[in-house]
């Protein structure tokens, strides 16, 4: 298992921060046992604090307009960065011009980059020549795996006592991850012995112990790498509960997600993430969200599972009514709904409670 942290970082985020197409940025900030995270750079949210801009509450993380002022500035508080970690999350996963040439600034201070779009810097000529010059390490997080690595389906999922968690959305880009992490955290808070797995390449650069990179594995290998992660977080530390990050959502246009995790993972009970104020599929205008309501029953049709609760995304809301809000969600479905991001896991650790106390079984498949 490698020691964290591994570095310093920089988190490179230019015009996204605050934005849909920042989310690993975001997770970032909020949290990694990988590295220490120095800075932001983003010119459109410069001179703020990244965790005053996300969350309203200061993480000492200046957002700097520019690579070349980030270097400067964390190398003259006397801690040195040792990485450039690409925190943009762009539809498609490509890099663009003007990051490419960061990329190449970062190698020339001395940098090692992370990054985990689809366009690998491994493969680009130029920037793979320049690394292999200035002794520098790139690591394309998205880059498949050999295929000798990689493990097809064999039901062994079947072996695994642990209470299965699956955090699945309503759409791409909504918290899913966030609340998976601040479920874990109330879990352990409430006395439980938690373990996550994670699913993409941000809970990986975020330090988590299991997981994958759904996205960069080959399609007759999913369901077996899904299976695999969680069965190896439960015979290596025999927790009480797993709770699963998911991806994209089953009936988002670009990023249909989250049914290989209902049919590999088999987790016993689903918290579904919500953004009541987003009317259409993130990044795709005349898609509507499916009603929510519709969004469960295909959850539980498919998996035949229950939704035991909903995780509220205060996008585009007012964060002085969520009270009011969660309380709409809850009497439209019947089931708790809370904003963990602003009020915690309480309310998602009370909906698991019984079951992982034995007192409800999960239902049977269908």
């Amino acid at each position: 298992m490698s020691s964290f942290p591994e570095g310093n970082a920089i988190i490179y985020c230019q015009g996204a921060f605050a934005t849909a197409n920042g989310k690993t940025a975001h997770g970032l900030v909020r949290r990694t046992r990988r590295y220490r995270v120095l800075s932001v750079v983003d010119s459109l949210c410069a001179g703020n604090d990244a965790g005053t801009v996300l969350d309203g509450k200061a993480r000492d993380i200046p957002i700097y307009g520019e690579l070349d002022m980030a270097v400067d500035e964390v190398r003259s508080r006397g801690n040195p960065p040792t990485h450039l970690v690409i925190g943009l999350a762009p539809d498609g996963g490509r890099l663009s011009p003007e990051a490419r040439s960061d990329v190449i600034k970062a190698i020339n201070f001395g940098l090692n980059v992370d990054c985990g779009l689809h366009d690998f810097l491994s493969e680009d000529a130029d920037i793979a020549q320049l690394a292999a010059q200035k002794g520098i390490v790139l690591r394309d997080i998205r880059k498949p795996p050999h295929r000798k690595d990689l493990h097809f389906f064999t039901g062994k999922i079947e072996e695994v006592t642990s209470l299965k968690v699956a955090v699945l959305g309503t759409d791409s880009a909504i918290g899913k991850r966030t609340t998976t992490w601040i479920l874990l955290d109330g879990l352990r808070e409430a006395g439980y012995e938690a373990e996550l797995i994670g699913t993409g390449q941000t809970a990986w650069m975020q330090g988590a112990r299991y997981g994958i990179i759904l996205d960069s594995l080959v399609n007759d290998f999913v369901a077996g790498e899904v299976e695999h992660a969680v069965w190896t977080a439960w015979k290596e530390t025999q927790p009480q509960v797993i709770v699963i990050e998911g991806q994209g959502s089953l009936m988002n246009p670009a990023y249909p997600g989250g049914f290989e995790i209902l049919a590999a993972g088999r987790p016993d009970i689903v918290v579904l993430q919500h953004a009541p104020g987003r009317k259409e599929y993130d990044g795709f205008p005349g898609y509507p969200i499916h009603p929510l309501e519709t969004q469960i029953r295909a959850i539980e049709l498919l998996s035949g599972k229950p939704v035991v609760a909903i995780a509220i995304n205060h996008e585009n809301l007012d964060k002085n009514k969520m009270a009011e809000v969660c309380q709409g969600i809850s009497k439209e479905t019947g089931l708790p709904a809370c904003e963990p991001l602003l009020n915690g896991a309480g309310p998602l650790v009370a909906a698991l409670k019984p079951y992982l106390d034995g007192k409800i079984p999960p239902r049977s498949p269908l």
